[in-house]
């Protein structure tokens, strides 16, 4: 897990199990914390087949979701 990162004494969503399986990539959100190259590295052996990718998350969580929120439901209109 990444550092605690709280706004308005709220914790936000900050982790790395938000990550996103496309057919070549492993998009994984990352925080600039200490723990973001090991769950890379954690990822990147659990899917040798992918290339896995960190992507700066930290102005994400502010909307309480990540990577794998953003690919969810559009709202019908």
């Amino acid at each position: 897990m990444p550092r605690r990162i709280e706004w308005n004494g709220q914790r936000l969503p900050a982790n790395y199990a938000n990550f996103y399986i496309s057919n070549a990539h492993v998009m994984v959100p990352t925080y600039r914390d200490a723990n973001d190259e090991r769950a890379l590295g954690i990822l990147r052996e659990g899917f040798p087949d992918r290339s896995v990718i960190g992507l700066d998350s930290t102005g994400l969580i502010w909307s309480l979701g990540s990577l794998h929120c953003l690919t969810q439901q559009e709202p019908a209109g």
